[in-house]
C-alpha cells in the first residue's frame, strides 16, 4: 500500500504538469486545429524568463511568474501576426513548418543565451510534505500543481463562456468562416489564443521545474511536449477538461503501469503511455473527451 500511495502521488505529480501544457495546445488547437509545435518552447522561455527576474531580479516568484506571462503572451502575440496570420489558415503545412522553425530557434536562443547547464529553480510552494505514509509523500507541490491547474480551468471555461472575447473566440474555432461572416474578426481573436495559450505555457512550465527533483536547462520542456500532446489527444484536442483526464491518466500510467510491470524498463515510460494512447485512439479517435466531427459527404 505505501509503494502504491508513493507512485499514485507521484503519478498526480507529473500528469497534473502534462495537463497545463496540454491545455496551451488545447487553446491552439480549438482556434486554428493545428497542433503548436513551439508551445513547448515558449513555455521554457517564459520559464526561464521568471527565473532571471526571481533569482537574478530579487522579486517574488509568484510576481516573477506573472511578469514573464504577459512578457510571453506579448511575444506570442508578435509572433502570430508577423509569421502566421499572413498564411492561409486552411494550408497547414507552412504553419507546422514555422513552429517547427520556432520550436528550433527559440532553444537555440536559450542555449546561446543561458547555456545548458541545469539550474535549480525557486519553488513556489513549500516544500514539507502535506501527508506521510511511510514511504508515500503526498507533497504540497502536488497538491499546489494540481489544484493550480483545476483553478486555471476553470478561469478559461468562465472566460470562453463569459465574455465578449470568449465567444468570439469560440464561434472563430466553431466555424471560422461563419464567424466572419457575422462580424467576428478572426485576426485579433486567434491572436488572442496564441498570447493565451503562451501565458498558460509558461505557468506549465514554472509549475513543472518548481518540482525540487527537476531542474531548469533549454531542453527541459522537449520530453514533457511529448507527453503534453498526448495528453491533449487523448483526453480530446477540443476538451480543456480532457486535457486535465489526459494528463492525470498519462502520469499515472507512467508511475504506476511501468512501476509495477517488471518486465517493463523505466526508461520504457513514454513508449508506454503513446502506446496506452494509440490504443484509446483505435477504440474512439476523437479522445475521450472530443467532439465528434459531422462532415457532408
Amino acid at each position: 500500500m505505501e509503494l502504491f500511495l508513493a507512485r499514485l502521488f507521484d503519478g498526480i505529480s507529473s500528469g497534473a504538469t502534462y495537463a497545463a501544457i496540454a491545455v496551451a495546445l488545447v487553446l491552439i488547437y480549438k482556434a486554428t486545429t493545428l497542433i503548436n509545435f513551439a508551445q513547448g518552447e515558449l513555455a521554457m522561455l517564459g520559464t526561464f524568463v521568471t527565473y532571471v527576474i526571481a533569482v537574478e531580479q530579487g522579486l517574488p516568484v509568484v510576481v516573477s511568474l506573472v511578469l514573464a506571462m504577459v512578457a510571453t503572451a506579448v511575444l506570442a502575440a508578435v509572433t502570430e501576426r508577423a509569421l502566421i496570420r499572413p498564411f492561409d489558415p486552411s494550408n497547414h503545412l507552412p504553419l507546422v513548418i514555422i513552429t517547427l522553425g520556432l520550436f528550433l530557434l527559440i532553444n537555440a536562443l536559450a542555449g546561446m543565451i543561458w547555456g545548458y547547464d541545469p539550474r535549480r529553480f525557486p519553488g513556489i510552494f513549500p516544500a514539507d510534505d502535506l501527508y506521510t505514509f511511510g514511504i508515500a509523500r503526498l507533497r504540497w507541490y502536488t497538491v499546489g500543481t494540481l489544484v493550480t491547474v483545476v483553478v486555471l480551468l476553470l478561469l478559461l471555461s468562465l472566460l470562453l463562456r463569459k465574455t465578449k472575447i470568449g465567444l468570439a473566440f469560440r464561434a472563430v474555432s466553431s466555424n471560422l468562416e461563419s464567424a466572419g461572416l457575422v462580424g467576428v474578426r478572426a485576426g485579433p481573436t486567434l491572436q488572442f489564443g496564441w498570447a493565451l495559450a503562451a501565458a498558460v505555457g509558461t505557468l506549465a512550465g514554472v509549475l513543472f521545474v518548481s518540482d525540487p527533483v527537476r531542474q531548469l536547462d533549454p531542453n527541459f520542456a522537449q520530453r514533457v511536449l511529448i507527453f503534453a500532446s498526448a495528453a491533449a489527444v487523448l483526453g480530446g484536442l477540443d476538451s480543456l477538461w480532457g486535457a486535465l483526464a489526459g494528463g492525470l491518466a498519462l502520469g499515472l500510467v507512467e508511475s504506476i503501469v511501468v512501476g509495477y510491470v517488471e518486465w517493463i524498463p523505466s526508461q520504457f515510460g513514454l513508449a508506454t503511455a503513446v502506446f496506452v494512447l494509440i490504443a484509446v485512439l483505435i477504440i474512439r479517435p476523437e479522445g475521450l473527451f472530443g467532439s465528434k466531427r459531422v462532415e457532408r459527404v
